[in-house]
């Protein structure tokens, strides 16, 4: 029973430390969005924090709607270092759209779709970097 217990705090230990990893890195991610003063871009949250904790070989994927004539921004981050994070977006057939590994793995992405999409988001660590972790992804849009 001790043995029992002993896991079980010990799960709720690393999950807690998880997790405040996570709501840190959410901040850092937030300010992707906010700070593009100098081409006066201001970006707002679609109101959804995507993340995960990912290790050696793993991957997170979300899905995400896109509507035609709006201006978005993917921002990631992984840590204090912007280029943690590796990130791929597919069309609903798995057509690669972007992938920010050909910019230095740069922590975001502005585009515009002409019609409404929806989309995979594939994110994973830059293993050269970082080989496991809490990252962080969050859409926004142009005001």
């Amino acid at each position: 029973m001790k043995k029992f217990l002993g896991i079980i705090v010990l799960s709720l230990i690393v999950n807690f430390t998880y997790s405040q990893e996570c709501d840190s890195l959410v901040n850092v991610c937030y300010a992707h969005l906010k700070n593009d003063t100098k081409n006066n871009k201001v970006f707002i949250s679609d109101g959804q924090v995507y993340q995960a904790f990912v290790d050696v070989d793993q991957s997170a994927e979300f899905k995400i709607t896109l509507f035609g004539g709006t201006l978005y921004r993917i921002a990631t981050t992984a840590g204090l270092a912007d280029n943690y994070v590796i990130f791929n977006v597919y069309d609903q057939d798995r057509n690669l759209l972007f992938s920010n590994e050909d910019f230095n793995n740069k922590p975001y992405w502005d585009f515009k779709v002409d019609s409404t999409i929806d989309c995979y988001v594939e994110a994973y660590l830059d293993l050269d970097k970082k080989v496991s972790g809490c990252l962080v992804l969050l859409l926004g849009f142009q005001k």
